[in-house]
C-alpha cells in the first residue's frame, strides 16, 4: 500500500499550522534541471565521461580502423549516460520532497528525500540573504545567519540546500528556484517589514507623567 510521508503535514512544507498572524507569502521548489546542473554538476559528468571517450578512440586510432576505434569508446559513453541518468533522478527526487516557505515572520524549509527535517528560520536569526541570479531566471538565494554561537547547521544535513562549499559557517540556500529576482524581493521585504516590527515593539515607551 503506498504511503506518503508528507500526508501529516496540515500545511504542505510545514510540519504544523502556522499561529495566527503569521501569512505564507511564497512556496516553491528548486528546480531539477538546474539542480542537477549546479548541485550535482551533471554537465560536468557528462564531460568528463566524453573525454574519456574521446581519449580511448585517440588511444586506438593507431592501431585499428576509426570505426572500430570509435567502437570501443562506447563503454565509456554508455557509462556515462548511466551515471548522469541516476543524478538526474536524484536531483528529481531532492526537487520533489523540498518544499521552501516564505512568511511574514520566518523562512522554512522541508529538505531531505530519505531522511526529511523543517528547518524553521526566523527573520530575526538571519544577517542578509544573497541572490545569485542565472540568465534562464532562476537563481539561489543564500542566508547569511547571524554569527550568535548559537544557530549552528550541519552542511552534509542540509546538502544540497546551502551555499557550495561554505562550511564554517554554513548558509542555508533557496536553491536554484523559478523567478528567484521575485523571491528575492518578497523575502527581503517580509524580513525588514517584521524587523522594524520588533523594534517598535522592543522600544522603551517614554510616558508621559499626569499633572
Amino acid at each position: 500500500m503506498p504511503h506518503d510521508d508528507f500526508e501529516i503535514e496540515p500545511v504542505p512544507g510545514l510540519p504544523e499550522t502556522p499561529p495566527e498572524g503569521e501569512k505564507i507569502l511564497w512556496q516553491g521548489k528548486p528546480h531539477w534541471w538546474a539542480l542537477a546542473s549546479e548541485s550535482l554538476m551533471v554537465k560536468w559528468v557528462m564531460g568528463y565521461f566524453v573525454f574519456l571517450g574521446v581519449w580511448r578512440t585517440v588511444r586506438l586510432i593507431d592501431i585499428v580502423p576509426l570505426g572500430e576505434a570509435i567502437w570501443g569508446s562506447t563503454p565509456f559513453l554508455i557509462l556515462g549516460l548511466g551515471v548522469c541518468a541516476f543524478l538526474i533522478f536524484l536531483a528529481w527526487i531532492m526537487a520533489w520532497a523540498t518544499v521552501y516557505t516564505i512568511t511574514n515572520r520566518r523562512v522554512a524549509m522541508r529538505i531531505g528525500a530519505a531522511l526529511n527535517v523543517t528547518l524553521n528560520l526566523p527573520y530575526r536569526w538571519i544577517e542578509a540573504a544573497d541572490l545569485d541570479l542565472r540568465k534562464s531566471g532562476t537563481g539561489t538565494i543564500v542566508l547569511r545567519l547571524k554569527d550568535d554561537g548559537v544557530t549552528k547547521l550541519s552542511y552534509l544535513m542540509c546538502w544540497p540546500h546551502v551555499r557550495p562549499w561554505k562550511m564554517n559557517p554554513t548558509q542555508p540556500a533557496l536553491r536554484c528556484i523559478k523567478d528567484a529576482e521575485r523571491v528575492a524581493t518578497i523575502l527581503g521585504h517580509a524580513a525588514q517589514t517584521q524587523i522594524e516590527r520588533q523594534k517598535q515593539a522592543e522600544a522603551p515607551t517614554n510616558a508621559v507623567p499626569a499633572e
